[in-house]
């Protein structure tokens, strides 16, 4: 089994997510009372956001690749950046360390084009919902048509994350509102909706709407564990 490297902390409520759902992939794939082999570096989120609202992505950058390069010299075989937005920065991360990055959106497509889907929604945090490197990397290198809610739909989408779900806040009007916004991007032609930062699944659940939705924290998690385990 590869050692699993994990980038975290980008919330300490999605990172903790990450960590469980990994170990129990692992046991079910496994059997017994296996578990996955892993290390984990963890920022200060709070660092993290206000250098996001400051634009300062160079700052950032180096944050990260100073995390990625102490996972990296703790044995991590690959490594899993445990937050979508942050895979704005995977390119320049990747050039800077000797061990695979496994891409969330990469893993994420790969799961939609299986159920043949074409025309996908994306919710997540205005940098994902609005600048190119996400949506572009689905259209260009996966073939699918995205979707993004309205300006004032991507405010509120992005609010709640920061504000609420990062600090694991669970409202049932926000709920509401995200099921909303996903029924307008159906309407638009959505076939499904990509939940596109970690902590959206802690608030949206399959089982609560007919939108098939794609959950990246799970569906990265379990990608994880299939590449550790893989020959």
């Amino acid at each position: 089994m590869k050692t699993i490297g994990l980038l975290g902390g980008m919330t300490a409520e999605s990172s903790a997510e990450y960590y469980r759902i990994i170990n129990q992939t692992a046991r079910e794939k496994l059997g017994g009372i296996h578990s996955a082999r892993s290390v984990m570096f963890s920022v200060d989120f709070e660092e993290i956001d206000l250098l996001m609202e400051s634009g300062k992505w160079d700052e950032i950058r180096d944050i990260l690749i100073k995390g990625a390069r102490a996972i990296e010299r703790a044995g991590a075989d690959f490594l899993v950046i445990c937050t979508n937005t942050m895979h704005k920065l995977a390119p320049e991360i990747q050039v800077r360390i000797g061990i695979p990055i496994l891409n969330i959106i990469d893993v994420t497509a790969e799961q939609i084009k299986k159920r043949m889907y074409r025309t996908i929604g994306l919710l997540g945090t205005r940098f994902t919902m609005e600048e190119d490197f996400y949506r572009n990397r689905l259209q260009q290198k996966h073939g699918l048509k995205v979707l993004i809610p309205s300006r004032e739909d991507v405010r509120t989408v992005h609010r709640i994350i920061v504000e609420e779900l990062a600090i694991g806040e669970i409202r049932e009007t926000s709920k509401q509102t995200y099921w909303e916004i996903m029924d307008l991007l159906a309407d638009q032609g959505a076939e499904g909706i990509i939940l596109g930062c970690t902590e959206i699944p802690l608030l949206v659940k399959q089982e609560e709407g007919n939108i098939p939705l794609f959950d990246t924290t799970t569906i990265h998690a379990r990608a994880a564990v299939d590449y550790a385990i893989a020959d």
